[in-house]
Formats: structure tokens, C-alpha cells, sequence
């Protein structure tokens, strides 16, 4: 059994850490987006069904795999789960919880980067004076090509930055490292929070060039259109934002909770960190960034900006709308605004290099430092493509993949595998094991039947997502004979580039073939680069694997 010096320092470290790898860009950016687009108040309901049987069982099964294989000897997915049933096919469905966890801090770590470039700017009033349309070519720049270089030298450098930060805490372990960073960054991150709340609720009409005051945006968010509740795009959406929100499917969750004791709490301290999210995501996340656009923007302008997600409200228009405040407490909101996606990123993105520190440590005995150096690398090496062609769709790409589809394979199977493979006998057993309080019933009947069953049909859907993923317009017309026709966004779609063989076919010139050629090539490149690296954390795990067979610890 391989033993680790690494522990958590404090219970309430903990938890800040599992809170703080579970708060990230989705819950300011992604959720309020989700909310408008998908019934507004009405889209709690799903989305709190969602995460009472999707969510809150998924949390007890990935905390009690943690701790299960952390008593073993294993900080990491794949031994983890070939601890729990001997079939060889597990330690493969584990890789899934070190590939996501690269692949997603390839970019993810990207995006980090750009909140510490924009508390840059905030800091020093770039955006002072400037129109909106300036302040979103600022970051049309940003993730651009140079108009004069081939390559984006601010992008690169503050991408580098960041990625060092992460290096730096990880070689410090958890204790010193990853706990010290929750403990400020959370708190930090929920006053920022409150404090840009309060300013968005007391916005007030014609002051600072409000046009609206605050009840506005608010009743835009919140209002409930119930009809949406019947259509099934609805589910598929909430389902989709309790994984993204709670960094279900990914592995961090089994690495963190892989040095707890046998007889640690694991229910409570789930819950705790479950809740601690949505907190953060339902009340902050939106509180701030569609009341604020809507007082100055209007409806009809947020709407739009909504429809292009999150991104475009975040870093495009909330600068130009801070400025409005004047330019010291401007700045300072620049600085708090960014300042909380920095610590929501951070927290997010120090978890996605444990699994993979507990792997290296584990299984080739390599040092703190050097595991975190190695991620570091690594996360360099495939990040890059990422900056250099994020106009391209290769930042997409590797998110579709790594931040979407694997989650549902990971977390379909993983809930497979502890209620029916390991048992849900032994399962209830081991997340009551030391829990400080008792778990209801119902989660023991959501685990072995509601929760698998569930998982499995939204993995399906997004493999066969329809067109607009109108589920009720498919089913009629393959009943009428008419066929199914795939979403651009389904795993079948994007395997056949759909969408990019659509646009090619629509080209009228013969740059405009070229350019979509030359996408086409980039996002096959890059889905191939991905597949390599799935191919090489598989052929280390399978190395891994046949080590301990020899030495009879499997």
C-alpha cells in the first residue's frame, strides 16, 4: 500500500477546498446565462430536482470512492475504481479522472488568466473613457493573433503567470499549499460577491447612467415562465449545469477526499460543500452580472449578449459598465469583479492538478515539487494551442470534449460502478462510515436505481442531442417518417463537423472555403492531440496497474 505525508490541516479546510473546487466561471458566468435562456425563476425547479438526484448522490459517491481508495493507498481515479471491482475495464474508466482533469485545465487555466490581465487593466484604468465597443475590442485583441506578430504576447505572458501561481501552491501540498489558498480565497470571493450585489440591488434609474433600476434586471431573471418546465431542453440544461457547478465527473473530488481517514465524515462535509456552491451560484451569481447590464443596457441588449453566453457579458461589458461608477470606485469594482473569477478559478483549477500529483506521487514516487512541475508542463504544452488558435475553435473543442462529454462518460459509469458492481450495500455502508449525521433513505434508493438510470440517459443525450435540441419536434418527425437530425453540439454532430461542413457549403469565395478548411484541420489536430494524451494516461495506468499485480496489491 503506498502511504503519503499529505493530510488536510482543519475540517473547515476542507471544505473550502471542495467549495472552492466546485465554484468557478459557471457559477457568475454560465448559471445567470442558463437561468434567462431556460424559463428564468421557473428553472430552479429543474434545477434543484437536478441536484437532489443527480447532484447530492454524485457528491456522496465520489466523496466515498475518494475516501475508499485513499485508505488503499491510491490519491487517484483509476486504482481507485479497480480497487472496487477487480475487472480490468475500471483502471481505463478511471483514466477519465486524470484526462479531463489535464484537458480541462489546458484552458481553463487560459481563462484564469484573463481575470488576472483584466484586474490588471482595472487596476490601472485602461478602460476609462473608452466606449463599449473599444472595451470589446480590448478582448477581441486579447485572444487574438497580433495585428503586427504571429503571436499573442500579453495573452502568453499572463497565461504564464497563472499557470506558475498553480505550480507554485501545488509544490506546496494541501496543508500549505491548496488549503491556505481556499481559506483566503473563498471568504475573499464572497465578499467581493456581497459587495457587488449590494451595489447591483441599490442600482437606481438615471444615476451613473443607469437607465433601469435594479428590480428590472431582477424581475428579468427571476420571473418564471412555467411552460418551459415541460420541455425537456429545460432538464437537459439544469442536469448539464449541476455537473459544470459542482466538478462532478472529473476526478478532483476522489483526490481531495482520498486523504480523509476511514473514520472522517464524508456526508456531511458533502453536503456542506454541495450547498456552499449553490449558495454561491443561485444567490451571488445572480445577483451581479444581469441586473447591473440590464439597469444600463436594457432588455433587449442583454438578451442578445446573453444568447452569445457568458463570456460577452463578463469581460465585455461589465469593464465598460464599471466605468460608469467613476474611475476610482470603478476601478476597485474592475479589480473585485475579476478578483472573485480569479479565486473561483484558482480553487478550481489547483483541484484538477491533484489527481494528478496523487497518481505521479503514488505510482513513480516522484516528489511534491517535481508532480507539480509536471502538471505544470504539461498543462503548458497542451494549453498552447488553446491561446494560438482560440479563434479557430480549438478552446471550444478541447471544453466539448474534456469539459462536457467525458464528465457524463465518467460520471455515468463511476455511478455504475458503486451501485451495482461494488454494491449499494457496501456503498450506504461506507458513506454513513464516520458521518456526523444520518443520511435519509431515499438517497440509498436514488443511488442504486433513480441516479445510474438517470446518468445513462443524459450521456445518451448528448450523443444524440436533435437539432436546437428540440427533443418533442425529433420524436414527431421520426415518427412522421422525416428521420433525426443531429444537434451541431451532439457527439455525433461534432464528430462529423456538421456545423463546419454546413459553413463550408454555405462559402461563396474562395477565402471563406479556406478558412473553414484550415478550422476543420486545426480541430482535428487538436481532437487527435487529445486522444494522444487519453492514449499516454492510459499506458501509464496500465503500467501502474501490472506494478501492483506483481507486488499482490490488487
Amino acid at each position: 500500500m503506498n502511504q503519503t505525508s499529505q493530510a488536510w490541516g482543519s475540517r473547515i479546510g476542507l471544505i473550502l477546498a471542495m467549495a472552492g473546487n466546485a465554484v468557478g466561471f459557471g457559477n457568475f458566468l454560465r448559471f445567470p446565462v442558463q437561468a434567462i435562456q431556460n424559463g428564468g425563476g421557473a428553472f430552479i425547479i429543474p434545477y434543484l430536482v437536478s441536484f437532489l438526484v443527480l447532484g447530492l448522490p454524485l457528491l456522496f459517491i465520489e466523496w466515498s470512492i475518494g475516501r475508499y481508495g485513499g485508505t488503499r493507498g491510491y490519491h487517484s481515479s483509476p486504482l481507485m475504481m479497480q480497487s472496487m471491482d477487480k475487472r480490468r475495464l475500471w483502471k481505463y474508466v478511471g483514466v477519465f479522472g486524470l484526462f479531463c482533469n489535464i484537458g480541462i485545465a489546458s484552458y481553463y487555466c487560459y481563462m484564469e488568466s484573463w481575470t488576472l490581465a483584466y484586474i490588471f487593466h482595472s487596476a490601472i484604468g485602461t478602460f476609462n473613457g473608452m466606449t463599449q465597443h473599444e472595451v470589446v475590442q480590448v478582448f477581441n485583441d486579447y485572444v487574438s493573433i497580433g495585428k503586427s506578430t504571429l503571436i499573442p504576447f500579453e495573452a502568453i505572458i499572463f497565461f504564464l503567470i497563472c499557470l506558475g501561481i498553480n505550480v507554485y501552491v501545488l509544490s506546496k501540498g494541501l496543508k500549505g499549499g491548496i488549503e491556505k489558498v481556499a481559506k483566503i480565497g473563498m471568504p475573499l470571493l464572497i465578499v467581493f460577491g456581497c459587495i457587488l450585489a449590494i451595489r447591483a440591488f441599490t442600482l437606481k434609474a438615471g444615476v451613473d447612467g443607469a437607465v433601469y433600476n435594479s428590480s428590472v434586471g431582477l424581475n428579468f431573471l427571476w420571473t418564471p415562465h412555467y411552460q418551459s418546465i415541460l420541455n425537456p431542453k429545460v432538464w437537459f440544461a439544469a442536469a448539464s449545469q449541476i455537473f459544470f457547478t459542482l466538478s462532478l465527473g472529473m476526478g478532483c473530488i476522489h483526490a481531495y477526499s482520498s486523504y480523509l481517514k476511514q473514520s472522517d465524515d464524508i456526508a456531511l462535509n458533502a453536503m456542506a460543500a454541495g450547498w456552499m456552491n449553490e449558495f454561491v451560484e443561485v444567490v451571488l451569481g445572480g445577483a451581479i452580472i444581469i441586473p447591473i447590464a440590464v439597469g444600463y443596457l436594457g432588455v433587449d441588449h442583454v438578451k442578445e449578449l446573453a444568447a452569445l453566453g457568458g463570456l460577452g457579458l463578463g469581460f465585455k461589458t461589465l469593464p465598460y459598465l464599471f466605468t460608469q461608477w467613476g474611475n476610482v470606485f470603478g476601478a476597485f469594482a474592475g479589480v473585485m469583479w475579476f478578483g472573485l473569477l480569479f479565486f473561483a478559478g484558482i480553487t478550481s483549477s489547483l483541484a484538477m492538478g491533484t489527481p494528478v500529483q496523487g497518481f505521479l506521487e503514488d505510482e513513480y514516487k516522484w516528489s511534491r515539487p517535481k508532480t507539480a512541475l509536471a502538471f505544470g508542463i504539461i498543462v503548458l504544452i497542451m494549453g498552447l494551442p488553446t491561446i494560438l488558435f482560440f479563434n479557430q475553435g480549438v478552446f471550444d473543442e478541447y471544453d466539448y470534449w474534456t469539459g462536457s462529454f467525458s464528465l457524463f462518460v465518467f460520471a455515468a459509469f463511476e455511478a455504475v460502478l458503486f451501485a451495482w458492481f461494488f454494491g449499494i450495500k457496501k456503498g450506504w455502508d461506507e458513506i454513513n462510515a464516520g458521518a456526523d449525521i444520518k443520511v435519509s433513505r431515499v438517497f440509498k434508493f436514488l443511488l442504486a436505481y433513480v441516479t445510474p438510470v438517470l446518468l445513462i440517459i443524459v450521456f445518451l443525450g448528448t450523443v444524440f442531442a436533435p437539432v436546437n435540441n428540440d427533443w418533442n419536434e425529433a420524436f414527431h418527425g421520426l415518427f412522421r417518417g422525416q428521420g433525426w437530425t443531429f444537434d451541431h453540439g451532439s457527439v455525433i454532430g461534432k464528430i462529423m463537423n456538421s456545423e463546419l461542413k454546413e459553413q463550408l457549403a454555405a462559402a461563396t469565395s474562395q477565402s471563406e472555403i479556406d478558412s473553414v478548411k484550415y478550422r476543420i484541420l486545426l480541430i482535428n489536430l487538436s481532437r487527435l492531440l487529445l486522444l494522444s494524451l487519453f492514449a499516454a494516461i492510459a499506458i501509464l495506468v496500465r503500467r501502474a496497474y501490472y506494478k501492483h499485480k506483481r507486488e499482490g496489491n490488487l
